[in-house]
């Protein structure tokens, strides 16, 4: 495998692109039958906290869920895609937005079940906040306005925990 460097000391958002893939099984559906909620939080969870440390290069831990959105449920056996990439980073944190889907396995077409954003803080071996090495490069208009949009996130956190909440 060739060696990547990273201009500037800042990585894309494809850089940390994160795709799992899983099987709904007996042991994630709730008692109606659909995927338990707390499954596929479990999931998103992972997948922010690896784009997170393939953005950062190091250890994180999920210090927020800011928004956990179910669109539309999953049953026993579908195919679930979930999708995670860096939105912002800051000193010692990063957003990641996570995508979940429901991918029909004839067509390819994916429908969309759940929108979630965490906050991931970069952490040293003693488990303290330290800085995240690499900027973010965002190259697609996309991506610029998930990046404004999770500085209003950012702001409007900061505002609710002033006020505390």
């Amino acid at each position: 495998m060739a060696e990547r460097s990273y201009p500037k000391g800042k990585k894309t958002v494809s850089d940390s692109l994160t795709e799992s893939i899983k099987s709904i099984r007996y042991e994630d559906i709730n008692g109606a039958n659909r995927l338990f909620g707390g499954r596929l939080m479990e999931w998103i969870d992972d997948a922010a906290g690896i784009a997170a440390r393939r953005h950062c290069g190091g250890n994180v831990t999920t210090a927020c869920v800011d928004q956990l959105t179910f669109k539309h449920p999953a049953y026993l056996n579908d195919v679930v895609v979930i999708v995670a990439m860096v939105t912002y980073v800051g000193h010692t944190s990063m957003e990641v937005r996570v995508d979940s889907y429901v991918e029909d396995v004839h067509s390819g077409v994916r429908c969309l079940i759940n929108v979630a954003y965490l906050t991931e803080v970069c952490v040293d071996d003693d488990g303290r906040p330290t800085s995240v090495e690499y900027g973010l490069t965002l190259e697609t208009d996309g991506e610029r306005r998930e990046n404004e949009d999770a500085m209003k996130r950012i702001i409007f956190r900061k505002t609710r925990a002033a006020e505390g909440f």
